[in-house]
Order: C-alpha cells, then structure tokens, then sequence
C-alpha cells in the first residue's frame, strides 16, 4: 500500500493562503501536460538495492495508471533516471563528501548500463515516451539534465510528479519546476519515501505554495479516466 498520507486534509489546510481552494489548476490541457517520473530504477527499487525504498514497490501500479491515462489523453510521458554524472562535467564533490563510504558504491550503481542504473522492469514504458538522464536530484539543475529544453521544445507548461524519493529528487524536481513557471501537480499516492512521516512533510511544504495535490485516482478523473 502507497504511504497512508491525507493530502485532502493539507490542502485543506493551506486552502485559506490558496484563495480558499485546495488545487489552483484544474483546467489541464493534456497537450500541454507532462507526466515527470522520477528515478524509479532498481537501485532504488529492488530489495537489498544500495539506496532502497521499500515504499517505491507499492506505487509502481498508480504511476502505470497515470501513464496510461497520459498516453491516452494525448499527454507526455517522460521518465527520469539518475545516472552518475560523467568525468568533466559540473563538479557535485559535496555530495560525494556526504555520501562517505557509500559513495563509490553509490556511483558505480547508477553509471550507465549498470544493473541498478536501469528503470524497473515493471513500470510500463511505451515506445513514444522519453527518458532521459540526470545527473542531480533536481530535474531542471542547469548543465546536468535536458528536461527544461525538452518540456520547452513540446509546449510543455504544467508537470506532474510522480516516483521517489517524496523528498529528494520529487521534492527538487518540482521546486525547480514552479521556479521555471510550471503549473506543478504531485500525486500524492504515487511517490514514496522511507516513512509516512517524510512523505506528509513533502507534501506539506508543496501545498504550501509550490504544487497542487491530487491522488491517482483524481488526477485519471482529470483526463477523463
């Protein structure tokens, strides 16, 4: 089961700071709408996985969901995949700091064509979806990753988040995507992160003014599932 987390009562509790709704943008243009999924990859999924959410296991039937209501609706698709950043480029040296002992581990893990690197086996990926590499949490870090260029070269204006982890690279993703002038939706019921507790804060801090709310359910609804 996906995290047992209440995103109607956080946007509920913000809907006075929000004009007194709980989600600004319900008029989706599904031409205009990208689906972001974040790093759902083995290295993150598969059991015993060097940066394992056990949680990211439950959700990968809701981001199926969504994606075929993406596909359907004559959205976009796109999957993101955290790959080690390449010799020469931005250096991320503080990062590789934090990490201490794991983070020789942690790069060969997500180096491209490695095991842990690859997408998980069943998340549904269809021929005319994208995927593309990052090389930071965030999606839209200047230098590391083509998703602003891409989302810009299709007519792109509002994303919606999906994938793991809640509060790393979902959370990233989607501050810097507000900060790009996205209209920004997250599916609560279809990201994870190691606890219920770090889930709820996530979303907390996206209502507040970064991101509208909505469960897989809601969101089929909106494209008319």
């Amino acid at each position: 089961m996906p995290h047992a987390v209440d995103h109607r009562a956080i946007l509920a509790r913000f809907a006075p700071t929000r004009g007194g709704d709980g989600n600004i943008f319900q008029d989706i243009e599904p031409a205009r709408l990208a689906h972001i999924v974040v790093d759902m990859q083995n290295g993150f999924m598969e059991e015993g996985a060097p940066v394992e959410v056990p949680m990211a296991r439950t959700i990968v039937d809701n981001i199926n969901r969504i994606s075929a209501a993406i596909r359907a609706s004559g959205g976009h698709n796109v999957f993101l995949r955290y790959t080690t950043p390449p010799d020469g480029g931005p250096s991320w040296s503080n990062f590789m700091v934090r990490m201490g002992s794991k983070a020789q581990g942690h790069q060969e893990a997500f180096t491209p064509g490695a095991h842990y690197w690859q997408l998980w086996p069943t998340l549904e990926v269809a021929a005319n979806d994208t995927v593309i590499d990052k090389h930071r949490f965030s999606g839209f870090t200047p230098g590391t990753c083509m998703l602003h260029a891409v989302l810009q070269d299709r007519g792109i204006d509002t994303v919606l988040i999906t994938g793991t982890l809640t509060n790393c690279c979902c959370e990233s993703t989607a501050r810097d995507a507000m900060q790009h002038n996205y209209r920004v939706l997250m599916a609560g019921d279809a990201m994870a992160a190691l606890s219920d507790e770090e889930h709820a804060a996530t979303l907390h801090n996206m209502a507040f003014v970064f991101a509208d709310l909505y469960s897989t359910d809601e969101i089929v609804g909106l494209l008319g599932g």
